[in-house]
């Protein structure tokens, strides 16, 4: 008996604009929507950084099988390519340790540095230029609350004997030229990057028998021997199914009340100067997360832009049009300024926003879902390397391999349930909401 599962129509669109870190690229041609039948082994649905690792996997698992590897938008107009360019080694968990989760964090700390290793790889091996830059991430804290996180965190990293260097307001100052931040901490492990470019890179460089189709996106799903996907203009049948689709999964029907996108957005300085480039302290570039978890983020990028981020909201899992966009400016701007006085002066050139995968209980989502139907997915913001892992892990995983990362992957907590619609948006409004309560100075 063959089960079909429909997508809601008013989802059918993907809906995306052209802001964010692809406006600081040359334009790209993206490759060609699928049309008409087609009969394939393995079909990958998502080409952000999970879809990516996995289609990449496959090819090198199955290098006589065609992989085809579909995105419902351009390369880089996802999540992916819409973040803060943060690909962490370290995880930071709320709160103080809890001795029984100390396992718990070395698991998904593995994840994160077997995700890490992999893209360093990656980039090294095919010259992706991403503005790859591997020298770690600054924790910082600017008012009670975050300090109260930055002893948890500090204790944290000791407990895990994770490499660290704790830095005072005047160090801070001296690094990164603002006053604001009463104190940090440095973790070396962790790289800063162009997140467009990266996924651009990898999508550039895939292995042979993947082959990529842009603006393809799937409308429904048939159970059976093989799988039929229906597209607008097309469909194709396959033995194996693979979802990288982070929080869109439910317009497919999987995951559905147990993932949201909460709407995030910030913006872009124009090109700082020499001299405003001196200012900001003796680093050429940087990367700065706020020790509480709703505070900003905040980039110095290679090509001498300033990055702020600092806004997030439940916004229907969408990304905000220009007028919303627009009104959100003013918050990235106080934020700006109360970081940098000394660049007042300077305006912001771009704007964007993008979408993050949360779950109620900070999980993610790995595994068989139904018949030949695989799933990786729901990162909590730190997609670049979990999700590159679990991409990576979902397609060993389809395939029968074993490896340490599969295991971890597999030991994700179960997810939390949400409640249907009405209730669910108006739960994801004040789970959205609640991340800034208290934030004070690091917003």
């Amino acid at each position: 008996m063959v089960r079909a599962l429909f997508m809601i129509s008013v989802n059918t669109k993907f809906p995306t604009d052209s802001h964010g870190w692809a406006e600081l690229l040359p334009e790209r041609q993206a490759r060609q929507a699928l049309s008409g039948s087609h009969r394939v082994p393995w079909v990958v649905v998502g080409a952000g950084l999970t879809g990516l690792a996995c289609a990449r996997r496959l090819g090198e698992l199955h290098p006589d099988q065609e992989i085809l590897l579909l995105d419902a938008r351009q390369v880089g107009q996802g999540a992916s390519g819409r973040n803060s360019g943060f690909a962490v080694a370290t995880s930071q968990f709320p709160g103080g340790v809890v001795l029984k989760q100390i396992e718990n964090y070395r698991r998904v700390n593995r994840i994160n540095r077997e995700g890490l290793d992999l893209l360093s790889a990656q980039v090294s091996r095919n010259a992706i230029d991403c503005q790859w830059c591997e020298q770690g991430i600054y924790h910082t804290a600017a008012d009670r609350m975050a300090m109260k996180e930055y002893e948890h965190f500090l204790h944290y990293l000791e407990t895990l004997e994770i490499d660290h260097r704790v830095l005072d307001k005047t160090a801070l100052h001296d690094r990164l030229g603002t006053d604001l931040y009463q104190v940090g901490i440095h973790v070396t492990g962790g790289a800063l990057l162009q997140p467009a470019a990266l996924v651009r890179g990898l999508a550039d460089t895939l292995p042979a028998n993947v082959r990529l189709h842009e603006q393809s996106p799937a409308l429904k799903i048939e159970d059976g021997k093989p799988i039929t996907l229906h597209l607008a203009t097309g469909e194709v049948k396959t033995d194996k199914l693979l979802l990288a689709m982070n929080y869109e999964a439910p317009t497919l029907g999987f995951l559905r009340r147990y993932i949201i996108g909460s709407t995030l957005s910030g913006s872009f300085t124009r090109v700082l100067s020499k001299k405003e480039l001196a200012s900001l302290g003796s680093l050429s570039e940087w990367g700065v997360i706020s020790l509480h978890g709703g505070g900003a983020t905040l980039r110095l990028t290679r090509d001498h832009r300033l990055c702020i981020r600092n806004a997030a909201e439940y916004y229907g899992s969408k990304l905000l049009p220009d007028k919303k966009l627009i009104q959100r400016k003013p918050i990235h701007r106080a934020a700006f300024d109360k970081r940098f006085p000394q660049l007042a002066q300077v305006a912001f050139e771009f704007s964007w926003s993008g979408v993050e995968g949360i779950s109620r209980n900070g999980t993610n989502f790995f595994g068989l879902q139904r018949d030949n139907i695989y799933l990786a997915g729901g990162y909590n913001g730190s997609g670049i390397s979990r999700g590159t892992a679990f991409g990576t892990a979902i397609a060993d995983y389809a395939s029968g391999e074993t490896s340490r990362t599969v295991s971890d992957c597999l030991a994700s907590a179960p997810g939390a349930w949400m409640p249907p619609w009405p209730l669910l948006d108006i739960g994801a409004f004040f789970t959205v909401h609640s991340r800034f309560r208290g934030v004070g100075l690091d917003r």
